[in-house]
């Protein structure tokens, strides 16, 4: 892999994750989870490339799960009753 796009997918991996979770703990809930759902691009490219080159599915199935439930929360906070 190019060492600028592993270098791209870390930063935004730790960058966005690391926002949502401080936006969430700054009682800012519904804006970590744009952020979190942000950062699961990475998570899913990274775990599906631990899946294809290592046999790591656990994480993939972990990601596409955690994705879902995120996305759920933006629709919830955002377009929710």
């Amino acid at each position: 892999m190019n060492k600028t796009l592993n270098l791209l997918i870390q930063f935004g991996l730790v960058g966005f994750t690391a926002t949502g979770f401080l936006l969430t703990a700054l009682k800012l809930p519904q804006y970590g989870l744009v952020a979190n759902l942000a950062g699961q691009v990475f998570w899913l490219y990274s775990s599906y490339r631990a899946w294809r080159d290592a046999e790591q599915i656990g994480i993939f199935i972990v990601s596409v799960c955690v994705t879902l439930i995120l996305a759920f929360g933006v629709v919830n906070y955002w377009w929710g009753a």
